[in-house]
């Protein structure tokens, strides 16, 4: 080691000693190097001073504003930050304030708003940590305070009194309770609403009922303690008023149902609007950033490849917006940065940034649907549900007050009241009751059938007592029937003629003054005279019942219409066995059935004949077309009261001819002519034309007369073969001949009969 120290040192002193020149050399020009040292120090001296100037000068100013801008600018984002916690901090105090006045919407949109900001804006701020729970229990406690809220004015709305007034109470109320309810999805508020409805209908009947026997001072209400029992003792036209009184109520009461669910449905509507435009609206929105998102995709696919953008586009290609970014960008690099640009780069930045989370927030279609959720969480088949389910409830709501009725109807039904009124009564209530059910279809736009129905049942009952009542009277009318021709009052002319003028309806009651004329001896019917007995009169008057029972209840045609065949076909029948068959000999005590009782049987049937045809036609006016078939009854009454006449003038025929068999079987032809037998027979002809001639219009005279004429020849031809008178021209045909002529001459002197036809040769026979 010390051997090579030893070389070290030996080649070092060798290099000094070549280099010993630059190093004196370096030596002497050191003070040359400090004067430059002193010079250059002077210079930057002289630098920094005039530095220091400009920066004063120039520059300091400026920066500082720029520092104050920015110091500003984070100032007032502190001061709005600071001001948003305030506001946030004043919710709980708004809520209770708008709580106060039942503005629900209000408060539980302030909430959802609170709710946003405090997971947007001031999220993580301690200070709030609790902030969001409290809010999320104060909806809660909202949506109990609604449900009560709107329980109170169903009760408020439904029980204010039954004045004639459908106005809505408190429109404005109704309509933010409703708002609320349906932003809380509380869809099943309407419930509340019908129990209410049902309750109500229960009171106005009762409150009714309080009110009328409270002003009959013949109801002890301390003796008659339940309502029921006191209203049975009520008349019916207390019973009537109070019924009026209780449809009255429950019109007015419907209206206002109506209205209000009305303005609920609106409100339903009004929703299912603004979720249909919501719905155009991000329609339109997803268009239009489809169409955005294409270039953005575009770009950044380029971008990340490393191509530049301006090589990527042609001029043409590029949209506006892309072709000035270009440009901007191209141009920047060239252009000398300052630093004020450099300075506010950061600023610019952040407000851009701020104003693009703004825009996506209101404007996006998330952001947008984000929205609508939060105010409006229900769906369009919900609100399409939801107003369909507001709308049965008005259907309820009739069907409610009719079931209501129907229970008091079957109150006061209970001892059987409803069946003993008169028709007048019946046709009084079946009307009040027929205008309560078309008003309540008018209102609530569908029929309720359990009203309809209880007075189907009671018309049903009114029916069976009705025709039972009228087909006693008349059963008692034909037993007593003496069938003797009775006078016409004036009043039945009247009812007859009130029928010819095309009016099927019983006639008012005419002042005291026109009961002084004097009953007629026929009935007059459209220029005919109809000779009749008392009971046809009253029938006549029992079918017009019938008829205009039909006209005020028109839901017991049909019942009316088999009733009404019933009662003409029990008239017919009993009016043949009490003439035809003689059992008037036996109920009446007449002594014989004449022929003036059967020519008055036959025109008493004519007469209801002529009716027949009218009577069908009134009730095939109030006919359904596929019921039309029931008028066949008509059809076979007339076929039975045409047989019936036909064999009343059989009878007739009949009577003559067993008299022409015993008078002309003894006939001897003989002087002195004429014979006694026939003097007997043109009697006895004589006797059968004063008791029908009368009754009878002349035609049928004439017809039944050459039916008796008919059987007069038969028995004479007989006769005469069986004496062997022929037409010979002999003294015996000769007596005959004055025989015939004597009963030709008495025949035809009787009145109305002078021009018929005997045709006497018909007695002779004729030669082979």
């Amino acid at each position: 080691l010390s051997h090579y120290l030893d070389v070290v040192e030996v080649n070092i002193a060798h290099q000094i000693s070549l280099r010993s020149e630059a190093f004196f050399h370096a030596m002497t020009s050191q003070h040359e190097l400090q004067d430059y040292l002193r010079k250059t120090s002077q210079a930057v001296k002289l630098l920094r001073e005039k530095i220091s100037k400009i920066d004063k000068v120039m520059c300091e100013g400026s920066l500082r504003v720029l520092r104050l801008s920015l110091t500003r600018n984070n100032c007032i984002k502190a001061y709005n930050k600071l001001k948003l916690m305030a506001t946030v901090h004043q919710t709980q105090p708004t809520v209770q304030l708008l709580l106060s006045t039942s503005e629900f919407v209000g408060a539980l949109d302030l909430i959802a708003t609170t709710q946003e900001v405090l997971q947007q804006e001031l999220q993580g701020i301690h200070s709030f940590r609790h902030l969001g729970s409290q809010l999320c229990e104060l909806e809660k406690l909202i949506d109990k305070m609604m449900i009560a809220e709107f329980s109170t004015y169903a009760r408020n709305d439904l029980n204010r009194p039954l004045e004639d007034d459908c106005q809505i109470l408190e429109e404005e109320r109704l309509v933010s309770l409703v708002f609320g309810l349906l932003k809380q999805r509380k869809l099943n508020f309407y419930e509340i609403y019908g129990d209410e409805m049902i309750i109500t209908a229960k009171n106005i009947i009762k409150q009714c009922v309080v009110n009328t026997v409270s002003q009959i001072e013949e109801i002890d209400t301390e003796v008659v303690v339940k309502l029921a029992d006191q209203m049975r003792m009520m008349n019916f036209p207390q019973w009537f008023d109070l019924l009026k009184n209780i449809f009255s109520k429950f019109t007015i009461f419907l209206k206002r149902i109506k209205a209000t669910l009305n303005t609920i449905r609106s409100v339903v509507f009004l929703v299912l609007d603004k979720n249909q435009k919501t719905r155009d609206l991000e329609d339109t929105l997803q268009k239009n950033s489809a169409k955005d998102s294409t270039v953005d995709t575009e770009v950044a696919y380029l971008t990340h490849e490393g191509m530049f953008i301006s090589d990527a586009f042609s001029e043409g290609d590029l949209p506006p917006v892309a072709a000035d970014t270009t440009s901007q960008r191209n141009t920047s690099p060239n252009s000398e940065p300052c630093s004020s640009d450099s300075v506010s780069e950061p600023e610019c930045t952040t407000d851009s940034s701020s104003s693009k989370e703004q825009t996506s927030s209101s404007v996006t279609p998330g952001g947008v649907e984000m929205m609508i959720s939060d105010d409006m969480k229900l769906t369009d088949l919900e609100l399409v549900r939801l107003a369909n389910s507001i709308q049965e409830l008005l259907y309820n709501a009739s069907d409610i007050c009719h079931d209501r009725s129907v229970k008091f109807l079957m109150a006061r039904a209970k001892d059987g009241f409803l069946e003993k009124l008169n028709s007048n009564e019946f046709v009084a209530l079946s009307r009040l009751m027929e205008d309560f059910i078309l008003d309540t279809e008018q209102i609530c736009g569908r029929k309720s059938m359990s009203l309809r129905g209880a007075l189907q049942s009671q018309a049903n009952r009114f029916v069976n007592r009705f025709h039972e009542e009228r087909k006693t009277k008349l059963s008692l009318l034909l037993d007593n029937e003496r069938w003797k021709q009775a006078e016409v009052p004036a009043e039945f002319q009247d009812l007859v003629d009130s029928v010819s003028d095309g009016r099927i309806s019983l006639p008012e009651k005419k002042p005291a003054a026109t009961e002084e004329r004097k009953p007629a001896e026929f009935l007059i019917v459209e220029g005919q005279k109809y000779a009749t007995v008392g009971t046809v009169l009253l029938l006549i008057r029992i079918i017009l019942e019938y008829c205009q029972c039909v006209d005020n209840i028109p839901s017991i045609t049909t019942d009316m219409l088999t009733r009404l065949s019933d009662l003409l076909k029990y008239f017919n029948s009993r009016s043949c066995q009490l003439v035809l068959g003689a059992g008037a000999l036996q109920v009446v005590g007449l002594k014989t059935i004449t022929t003036k009782n059967l020519a008055l049987s036959s025109r008493c049937l004519q007469l209801i004949v002529h009716y027949i045809p009218i009577i069908r036609a009134h009730f095939e006016a109030r006919l359904q077309p596929k019921q039309f078939s029931m008028l066949r009854h008509f059809d076979h009454i007339t076929k039975d009261y045409h047989d019936h006449v036909a064999e009343i003038s059989a009878k007739l025929v009949a009577i003559m001819d067993s008299l022409f068999d015993k008078l002309l079987s003894k006939y001897e032809v003989k002087a002195p002519v004429p014979s006694a037998c026939f003097r007997n027979i043109c009697k006895q002809m004589a006797k059968m034309h004063e008791a029908i001639y009368d009754l009878l219009p002349e035609e049928q005279t004439q017809m039944l007369f050459l039916r008796i004429n008919a059987s007069y020849k038969l028995h004479l031809k007989r006769q005469l073969a069986h004496l062997n008178v022929v037409n010979d021209g002999g003294p015996l045909n000769g007596l005959v001949t004055s025989d015939v002529a004597f009963y030709t001459g008495n025949l035809q002197a009787l009145k109305g009969l002078n021009n018929l036809d005997l045709n006497m040769a018909e007695i002779w026979e004729q030669k082979r």
